[in-house]
């Protein structure tokens, strides 16, 4: 592969990478829509004519991949937020079984996860608790603190016993924490798979180069290689999607 089909994707690459929206860090200015737009045009002006329909190609399999990436990311911490939501759920648990009033139960949670440090605020402040839990639950894999809501009004209005009620609410969360991971476990299998599957081309392209052959002269200069690449790109990331489709429709 020429010096010049690394300058123009790694120009595309550097527009599509500017242009697509992302959530800054804390404290970061993200540039504007009209500067990304800009970077955009101007990356794409610096690719030569006879590269424009691989470059976008590999643009729109970068955007893709980012997609999917992300949404693996959101999975993760998903995973991570409901891993420290049992943990809350049997600390609570732990704390007014043992007789400890509900403002210190929620404050010791609060220290352990962050998410809950609105819950304590709301029980020292006199507000609505379950409300509170319920806006937390909200929080993408907390959504079993809806059931600590239910479990919280329920013990306020009846006057039951919170501590046993929180317990029975930890050990329904567990259930669904071990359910979950023997899920993943059976998915992982399949998910290597597909990554084997899409890894396997970029292999081969490598082998045919190792070899003495051009193929990136192929699949970046001749129309049959803009066939080939744009067509293999699709199916590789629909594959992928569609795993990623199968294993969340899979997750309780």
């Amino acid at each position: 592969m020429s010096t010049e089909a690394v300058a123009a994707g790694a120009a595309a690459g550097l527009s599509l990478w500017l242009w697509m929206p992302v959530p800054p860090p804390t404290g970061v200015v993200r540039p504007r829509p009209s500067v990304r737009l800009a970077a955009g045009v101007v990356g794409m002006v610096l690719v030569p004519r006879d590269l424009v329909v691989p470059v976008l190609a590999l643009a729109a399999a970068a955007w893709a991949g980012r997609v999917i990436w992300r949404r693996r990311t959101a999975a993760r911490a998903a995973e991570a937020n409901a891993a420290r939501m049992a943990e809350v759920c049997d600390l609570l648990a732990a704390e007014l079984s043992a007789g400890r009033p509900a403002e210190a139960a929620l404050a010791e949670t609060a220290v352990a996860w962050p998410v809950m440090r609105p819950v304590a605020d709301a029980c020292r402040l006199g507000a609505d608790v379950p409300s509170a839990l319920r806006t937390a639950a909200a929080t993408s894999g907390a959504s079993g603190l809806s059931l600590l809501a239910a479990a919280w009004a329920v013990s306020h209005r009846t006057g039951a016993g919170l501590g046993a009620a929180t317990r029975r609410v930890a050990d329904a969360v567990r259930r669904e924490q071990a359910t979950r991971r023997v899920v993943a476990g059976e998915l992982a299998s399949a998910r290597a798979t597909a990554r084997l599957m899409a890894g396997l081309p970029v292999a081969a392209l490598l082998m045919g180069s190792g070899a003495g052959a051009d193929p990136w002269w192929f699949l970046l200069r001749t129309p049959g290689g803009w066939a080939c690449l744009t067509g293999g790109l699709a199916v590789g990331f629909a594959g992928l999607w569609w795993i990623e489709v199968l294993a969340r429709e899979a997750e309780p």
